[in-house]
């Protein structure tokens, strides 16, 4: 999807001198080679997940079927218990609380007629000559809104969910405008009060973009590049601002893109994230802008990242509402627009802040320097009613109630000037994440409330890998607690829903549709692991020496909970004693001692004898482990792994595992003899084990021919019967 070749460097950084100001992002590694000890050591990155599992481990579902492809649309249906699946051909209703359990299915493919028809127009018959589900909304009577791609003849229908059946009503409704027509081009849609909003391209070629409301009254922008130029269509989201609002304003539908930007001066095509708002209520102008949107206005929305002069470009937003609209917190994750950096981020975006932008912020408008068309600020009279705007209580009181009553004068800046000068960035004016890795997909964000009272918003980051992230911000720490791996091979993950009702995340890709629970306590084994972990759900009960789920916890024993969130304080932690063992080695040997730290964060520490063990000629340590080289008299001794973890400036002591190396001789007790003497006597059992086989063997034989069974001549017959009965063939 970048439009900037790698080869054209140069040229855009001397172009994009302007871009500065945007602030940019990247982080270095602090490495360094200790020459003496033999090993380099490497400054954890922001970000690093602190546990790594895997979907099994963390009691995950898995379901495919075989067959179908494409698990990228999903419809959370809890009123019923269902998960609507679309995949490719496909639809599927699934148990919300085990999606391996199939309710129902029902199949929607393409006619050969059709598949013949896209083919001919130069379509992958296989891959692009196929219907791949990609717009599910509930309506209010409770029957479903569904479109498909449909071999590049975007259509539409109603389906029912009734007795446990899945339906189709077979209407073949048009499409276009509605749905894409090229599985691969990004789309938004939400479905309000019945009137599907959708933001997709209204053309085979995929030239004509257009943000429309249908399904009633039928309403799109202008094909003006000024309104959208290029764009990567992200996402859509209802906002009901016009609830119980004092200025009588009305609901609003908020669409984020990415664009070519037409603002900057610049050699090559520079993309933007952007962020646009029309009016639920706009009915379109009466001479100027007819059946079009008098509300269409778009901003920048900046995750600014210092040191990288191209703006990082997003891929998903999440809406995140605690109270009313005025909480309202825009989730967007954002990676780079070209493949030279290997961050991911994420930003938020308080509502107000929008809506100040739009409400209050200039415009930009094109201005010819020179014969050269360049967008820059308008200082000129805005008129009123202010361009834009929805019609609200003030603008009722000048004689406007509805958007054909607005003034051409006032349709026709907006048409002319939708975009607006001032950028939209976050509250901190800095990314809430940013991590090395996998590209970051789509998010998710969950609130849930602690032992303490305090409420805490929990991230699920789907991955290009594959993995979902699960992090909480704490006052400006960002802590991601682990990282799910969902799929055996790396499959990037398409889609991601949340059902705090079930406690269950929901994700798609192109291969399975999984299920994971929100959280997994008894992951934690020890109090200093649970309470370390940071984990919003969960705490470490003193009594029952369990971490167990924080809504599980009846209030009367809630001093009997440890959970320290912002600090991660663990010194309410009982101390754990390891298990000791006893090695044996005989001298000129190496000796190999394992340590498992407690987590991703933590770092090893080893000492023999109460010393610390370092990289030397006798001690060799990689992967945690340690080796004695070349071990003799002088290396018996006690030896200890005990694994470090910081948290909040205090360093939490682990001990992980404790050794007690002798040095090997025939007088041992058995219990503890080496392991090579052990091998030797395994071997000698087998050895005894096959001779007596063989004696075994030899009695048979001789017993047979003994009682006649088998002769000598018998034998020699079969062998020149042999050679007569292959030359038959």
């Amino acid at each position: 999807m970048c439009r900037i070749k790698l080869q054209s460097c140069k040229e855009t950084e001397g172009g994009l001198q302007k871009m500065a100001s945007h602030g940019s992002w990247f982080f270095e590694e602090a490495a360094y080679l200790n020459k003496t000890k033999l090993y380099i050591s490497v400054r954890p990155l922001y970000g690093t997940p602190r546990k790594t599992f895997t979907l099994s481990s963390n009691r995950g579902h898995v379901f495919r079927e075989e067959g179908v492809w494409n698990y990228s649309t999903m419809l959370l249906r809890e009123d019923i218990g269902v998960l609507i699946l679309g995949a490719r051909e496909a639809i599927f209703a699934l148990d919300l609380a085990n999606i391996t359990h199939k309710k129902s299915m029902v199949k929607w493919e393409v006619t050969p007629e059709m598949r013949k028809t896209c083919s001919n127009k130069g379509k992958n018959l296989e891959t692009e000559c196929q219907n791949y589900i990609r717009i599910l909304h509930k309506m209010p009577d409770g029957r479903m809104y569904v479109c498909g791609t449909n071999a590049f003849i975007p259509t539409c229908d109603y389906m029912s969910y009734t007795d446990g059946i899945l339906a189709l009503e077979g209407k073949q409704l048009d499409g276009k405008g509605k749905c894409p027509f090229d599985p691969v081009q990004r789309y938004a849609s939400e479905l309000v009060d019945g009137e599907l909003y959708s933001a997709t391209f209204m053309n085979f070629l995929g030239s004509e973009p257009v943000v429309m409301r249908s399904l009633n009254d039928t309403i799109r922008t202008d094909f003006l590049t000024s309104w959208l130029n290029e764009p990567i269509f992200i996402g859509m989201k209802h906002v009901a601002e016009g609830k119980e609002n004092p200025q009588g304003d009305d609901d609003k539908i908020y669409l984020f893109f990415s664009e070519t930007a037409v603002e900057y001066d610049s050699y090559t095509k520079l993309e933007v994230s952007r962020v646009a708002r029309v009016c639920k209520g706009d009915v379109g102008g009466q001479r100027t802008l007819q059946k079009k949107w008098t509300s269409f206005l778009k901003a920048r929305l900046d995750c600014p990242l210092p040191q990288t002069k191209l703006p990082f470009l997003m891929q998903d937003v999440f809406l995140f509402c605690p109270g009313n609209w005025t909480t309202c917190v825009f989730y967007g994750v954002f990676t780079p627009q070209m493949d030279m950096s290997q961050y991911s981020a994420v930003c938020a975006y308080r509502i107000e802040d929008i809506t100040e932008v739009f409400s209050e912020g200039k415009f930009k408008t094109l201005h010819n320097e020179n014969s050269i068309p360049k967008w820059v600020t308008y200082h000129g009279d805005v008129p009123d009613p202010r361009p834009g705007a929805c019609i609200n209580n003030d603008a009722r009181q000048k004689g406007f109630s509805k958007s054909l009553d607005l003034p051409d004068k006032t349709l026709q800046f907006i048409k002319d000037r939708p975009l607006m000068d001032q950028a939209v960035k976050p509250p901190s004016q800095q990314p809430l994440l940013v991590k090395k890795g996998a590209a970051f997909t789509c998010i998710v964000v969950a609130s849930t409330t602690a032992l303490d009272g305090s409420i805490h918003q929990v991230m699920f980051i789907g991955t290009a890998s594959g993995s979902v992230l699960k992090a909480v911000d704490y006052n400006g720490n960002m802590v991601i607690i682990e990282e799910v791996h969902l799929f055996k091979h790396s499959e990037p993950v398409k889609i991601l829903r949340l059902s705090t009702t079930m406690g269950q995340l929901y994700a798609g890709s192109e291969v399975a549709a999984v299920q994971m629970p929100l959280s997994t306590c008894d992951h934690y084994t020890s109090c200093m692991d649970c309470v370390l972990a940071r984990d919003p759900y969960c705490g470490w009960n003193l009594i029952s020496n369990s971490c167990i789920a924080i809504n599980s916890a009846r209030p009367d024993t809630h001093g009997e909970v440890v959970q320290s969130l912002r600090d991660g304080n663990a010194t309410r932690c009982p101390a754990v004693e390891s298990t000791k063992t006893i090695k044996l080695f005989h001298p000129g040997n190496m000796v190999r001692l394992l340590c498992q730290p407690g987590s991703n964060l933590a770092r090893v520490q080893w000492r023999v004898n109460d010393h610390p063990v370092e990289n030397s000629n006798m001690y060799h340590i990689q992967h945690n482990t340690l080796f004695i080289l070349n071990a003799s008299d002088s290396d018996t001794g006690h030896y200890t792994c005990t694994s470090v973890e910081s948290s909040n400036g205090k360093d939490y002591v682990t001990k992980i595992a404790t050794y007690e190396l002798r040095l090997w001789n025939i007088q041992m007790d058995a219990s503890v003899q080496p392991q090579v003497q052990e091998q030797r006597n395994t071997l000698l059992a087998l050895q005894a084990v096959v001779t007596i086989l063989m004696l075994v063997l030899v009695a048979l034989v001789t017993w047979n021919f003994y009682k006649g069974h088998i002769t000598i001549a018998r034998c020699f017959n079969k062998t020149e019967e042999s050679p007569r009965s292959m030359s038959s063939y």
